[in-house]
């Protein structure tokens, strides 16, 4: 027997129907950085999977350090599978700060990261050390439905650094945007702004 709401099947036969989002995680790719000057998730490639499997992806973040002192790790994505990185986009940056002492807890907007039709990388979190060995950066990216090819591709990311100031600061940045396309995107890159990504784990989960 199926049980069906407003023309779309929940239940067939007692099973969840194939087509009902359940909000489990499903883990497609892990790359690790190693002085990697990019690292790129392209649909088809490597048995990456970026298209309309999912209509929401993650990346996640882990343990992100800089070749560089005072860059930042960026974003941006591809409608050509990666043949160029650089579709229009539109953004907002915010940050929290507190350092370890206790002292300048400030939340302010940052207009100076965020991005206004444009086609450059966009940074996430704070700029990072790379004197520092102990120092890196975690977080996340959210894509939603980047197949589509009706709708903007809106994103939300997150990103947390300690960084070797004294006596030392952890700063929580948040950026939302839209990439101004209807064309489907298919591929993201993740690099520094200068440098390399001298190590760090990311990995692309497609949510049900």
């Amino acid at each position: 027997m199926g049980v069906i709401s407003n023309g779309t099947t929940l239940l067939d036969s007692g099973a969840l129907d194939s087509g009902v989002a359940t909000g489990a995680m499903t883990l497609i790719k892990t790359l690790t950085a190693s002085s990697s000057g990019t690292l790129s998730f392209v649909d088809g490639a490597s048995s990456v999977v970026f298209d309309s499997t999912y209509k929401e992806y993650i990346f996640t973040f882990t343990d992100i350090h800089a070749g560089t002192n005072d860059t930042n790790f960026t974003f941006q994505a591809s409608t050509n599978t990666g043949s160029s990185y650089g579709v229009t986009l539109t953004s907002s940056f915010f940050r929290a700060v507190h350092g370890q002492d206790g002292s300048s807890g400030t939340v302010s907007y940052e207009t100076d990261k965020d991005l206004a039709q444009s086609t450059s990388f966009q940074r996430i979190g704070h700029s990072m050390s790379s004197t520092n060995n102990t120092a890196c950066l975690a977080g996340m990216l959210h894509v939603f439905n980047p197949a589509s090819t009706t709708f903007v591709k809106h994103f939300i990311a997150r990103g947390s650094v300690n960084y070797a100031y004294d006596p030392g600061y952890a700063f929580d940045a948040h950026v939302g945007g839209y990439f101004n396309t209807t064309s489907a995107i298919d591929a993201m890159q993740f690099k520094m702004s200068s440098g390399n990504i001298d190590a760090g784990t990311i990995k692309l989960y497609g949510i049900k």
